[in-house]
């Protein structure tokens, strides 16, 4: 989405398409997007791969396989999909970040003989990504070109895209996001997100220390956004610790718009490991405490972390320690009563910030573009 506002702003006239996939939750948000002109959608699947399986269980497990089977149906259809929308919209180039649909609509590209970029956030690729690399005409990169498995002469460095919302934090714009949000009533906020989708595990520990929390920080709020699937039960999470009128100072939301003015309201940041989600608090320089997705292929949540932990950026836990009781509180706790942890945390973070990400995927856009010999860029 940065990118596509990049686009609109520098190049009103351009068209852009959005091709997700068939039941996506987040489809609304796209759609609602002024600066998406159209938006489709195609089946797709996902290959289920799980970094803590063995060779034996993954020929075992019969669900899995079933699963996989589907969507392997999924992806031809998609692509059959994906080659006559295409083949209709005559786009000039294709952008991909790299998610499951990525692989039938790239390949329906390169069919018509479309252009597509595509982009990775994290130090791993994706499956998806390197399932369609060779076809690719530029792999944009978020870390140095040598970390990644793909021809040196087509890949580019640029960074992680995030929106031009986010702003390198000060004290007044803290203040305005609080009094945006109502959140100037607490002398301390904590944020935690757990991705788009939320994540099950992040929530059911930030319950287990919310007891914890409020009665140490009378005058703390925590602001949690659970996912959509998972709102429901992290609110009943929450009312089961019979909190009282502490309750009034946890706000649980499903999903949210305007990220920015949540984490910059915040003191500390709680969230996965996604490459988004920390380039977006590099930007605004923020104190984090990083709980990564250890069953992910690849760890490549883990393996985003780690340089940023030797340099002390953030503050590390795994989902084992952060599920020991009164672990996260107490992790929590430390960095709320030692004013300058935080601002060294925020500081070492932010020198990881590339706000200019966005701007250059759109250069490289509409560069590919016109290399297709359709769309020539506005001098």
């Amino acid at each position: 989405m940065s990118v596509a506002h990049e686009l609109k702003a520098g190049w009103p006239d351009v068209e852009i398409i959005y091709i997700g996939q068939k039941g996506d939750k987040l489809s609304d948000i796209p759609a609602n997007d002024a600066s998406i002109d159209a938006v489709y959608a195609v089946s797709a699947g996902k290959l289920r791969r799980y970094a803590d399986e063995t060779w034996l269980r993954r020929l075992t497990d019969v669900r899995t396989i079933a699963l996989n089977a589907r969507d392997a149906v999924r992806i031809v259809a998609g692509i059959s999909q994906s080659y006559r929308l295409i083949r209709k919209l005559k786009p000039d180039v294709i952008f991909t970040r790299g998610g499951f649909v990525s692989v039938p609509v790239a390949l329906g590209g390169r069919l018509n003989h479309v252009p597509y970029i595509t982009h990775d956030s994290d130090s791993v690729p994706s499956l998806a990504n390197r399932l369609i690399a060779r076809g690719a005409a530029m792999h944009a990169v978020a870390l140095p070109p040598e970390l990644y498995p793909y021809p040196k002469e087509k890949t580019v460095m640029v960074g992680v895209p995030v929106s031009a919302e986010y702003k390198p934090m000060t004290e007044a714009l803290r203040k305005q996001y609080r009094r945006e949000l109502k959140l100037d009533g607490y002398e301390q906020v904590v944020f935690l997100t757990g991705g788009g989708n939320g994540a099950r595990v992040l929530n059911e520990t930030m319950a287990a220390n919310a007891r914890y929390l409020l009665g140490t920080y009378p005058h703390l709020a925590i602001v949690h956004v659970a996912g959509r699937a998972l709102e429901a039960e992290t609110n009943a999470a929450y009312d089961a610790l019979d909190l009282g009128s502490a309750r009034a100072r946890v706000q649980v939301y499903g999903f949210i718009t305007g990220l920015y003015r949540y984490s910059g309201a915040a003191d500390v940041v709680i969230a996965r490991g996604g490459a988004t989600n920390l380039a977006e608090f590099a930007v605004q320089g923020l104190p984090c405490i990083i709980i990564p997705a250890p069953q992910l292929v690849g760890n490549h949540q883990v393996k985003n972390t780690e340089a940023m932990v030797a340099r002390q950026a953030i503050v590390q836990l795994t989902e084992e320690q952060a599920e020991q009781p009164e672990r996260l509180g107490r992790t929590v706790g430390e960095l709320l009563e030692n004013d300058r942890k935080r601002e060294e945390l925020a500081h070492n973070l932010a020198e990881y910030a590339h706000p200019h990400a966005a701007a250059e995927l759109a250069a490289l856009v509409l560069k590919i573009a016109g290399g297709a010999g359709h769309v020539r860029p506005k001098s």
